[in-house]
């Protein structure tokens, strides 16, 4: 399959019809680049983005396990999380960004990732299994998705994303919801082969 700018804009509409968190996401993509620049922001605004790395799966990840990460964020001092954040900000190197921000505790390179969306959603886009997978069936990736990625492999992950973005003429958010709903189209594919091949 090739991603085209067509197929990308028919999936990023079908996602905002059809993904429950589209309207919370859509405000927060409204504000969160703006306050986490400026610092005018909360400890909530912040737990928010941990909460949603997880959440968004509705479901697919362990209620145990999504519990265990957002406890693990909510041990950060909230000095150290904005200071972190401050740190992040003075600088234009995505590794360098991912790597700041996985010092905090609870934050591994996906969930920096998703501070880095959030506060960059034109240039910047979160990693998971389901983004790179499409991807890489796509052709755009060699490698199948690494669990975790490493900061390097995040940077492979958002150059290619950044360069298929400029040739579909949108931003990272577009890409991001489209590369979603991709992964469910292919979810759905699988589930169906699978049922029709069970026994009668």
């Amino acid at each position: 399959m090739n991603l085209t700018r067509s197929l990308v804009e028919a999936k990023a509409d079908e996602y905002r019809e059809r993904e429950p968190l589209y309207p919370v996401e859509r405000e927060a993509v409204e504000t969160l680049p703006r306050a986490l620049e400026t610092g005018e922001y909360g400890r909530r605004d912040v737990e928010w983005v941990v909460q949603w790395y997880y959440r968004r799966f509705l479901g697919a990840v362990a209620n145990a396990e999504r519990r265990d990460r957002e406890a693990a964020f909510r041990r950060n001092a909230f000095e150290d999380v904005r200071e972190a954040i401050g740190d992040v900000a003075t600088t234009d190197d995505p590794g360098r960004r991912i790597d700041r921000l996985t010092d905090l505790e609870g934050v591994d390179v996906p969930v920096a990732s998703a501070f880095a969306f959030f506060a960059d959603p034109e240039r910047s886009i979160v990693v998971g299994e389901r983004e790179w997978t499409v991807l890489s069936e796509c052709g755009e990736l060699d490698d199948p998705y690494p669990d975790p990625p490493s900061v390097a492999a995040y940077e492979r992950y958002l150059e290619t994303c950044r360069s298929l973005a400029d040739r579909l003429e949108c931003d990272a958010w577009t890409l991001y919801r489209a590369l979603w709903r991709l992964w469910k189209d292919r979810a759905e594919r699988e589930s169906g082969e699978s049922e029709a091949g069970d026994p009668p």
